[in-house]
């Protein structure tokens, strides 16, 4: 089964070769939390239509309103596991 998860960025990097917000690149919406971006979770929805709804009505809201070409809509394959190997953590400044 195909599911759609809806995910919005609030921006707050400085990732501009002048130190300006990036919001969308090359590769689509524009993400790095580790410079202040926030990544939200709208939902996850049963067809692609439904998720772009969603995000006609997101638009309309404070906060979404103000990125309204930060959002982005996934498709996933439901119980299909996607990050399978482990992680490090680096501690900040290194």
């Amino acid at each position: 089964m195909i599911v759609y998860p809806l995910w919005h960025v609030g921006h707050q990097n400085e990732a501009g070769a002048d130190g300006s917000t990036v919001h969308v690149d090359d590769g689509g919406v524009f993400c790095d939390e580790s410079d202040g971006d926030d990544v939200k979770l709208l939902g996850v929805y049963s067809t692609f239509e439904r998720a772009e709804e969603r995000v006609r009505q997101a638009r309309l809201l404070p906060g979404f309103r103000d990125e309204p070409e930060c959002f982005h809509i996934d498709r996933r394959e439901l119980d299909e596991d996607d990050w399978t190997e482990g992680f490090v953590r680096v501690p900040p400044g290194e």
